[in-house]
């Protein structure tokens, strides 16, 4: 996929970017060091990956009620009623700190996509998740933004 954002330029290595940031599983923490690497703008990088994250934690949102139908339906056709080891830690720390912290820190243990689903599994409502997975995106993507342009810095990379 670096390839792709590789033999782009100008605008179309931005919209590329984007498209790849969409992706499920391609967080903040994969999309902001392949485009710093690229010699992106770091700004218009953390952004871009901040709206790619966040449009996917709005589709879950949206179509919630479909998803879990779907899930369900597969769990019980492979006979999987329990919980997954993610799933169980998930859990735990909702139930110890609630939806502003399980929101701060599952992009990093989950990835963004799969905790806003989780968080919607686990009964938070749609507008809460969204909130806080926004809040949890927004300073993911400054973190990673400054500590990849810093970082690569230090280490001789840019």
């Amino acid at each position: 996929m670096v390839e792709w954002v590789q033999q782009t330029d100008g605008i179309w290595q931005y919209i590329v970017l984007f498209l790849i940031s969409i992706l499920p599983f391609l967080d903040v923490f994969y999309i902001i060091p392949v485009g710093i690497v690229l010699d992106m703008s770091p700004a218009a990088v953390g952004i871009i990956a901040f709206l790619g994250n966040f449009i996917m934690v709005l589709v879950f949102a949206m179509f919630f009620g479909q998803i879990s139908n779907w899930r369900n339906k597969r769990r019980e056709k492979k006979g999987k009623l329990k919980p997954s080891k993610n799933e169980t830690r998930a859990r735990h720390i909702w139930e110890k700190y609630g939806l502003p912290v399980f929101a701060l820190l599952s992009p990093a243990l989950l990835g963004t996509d799969i905790a806003a689903l989780t968080a919607l599994l686990l009964g938070s409502s749609k507008v809460n998740v969204i909130t806080w997975m926004g809040i949890s995106l927004v300073i993911w993507s400054i973190l990673m933004t400054v500590g990849s342009v810093y970082g690569l810095q230090y280490i001789n990379w840019l």
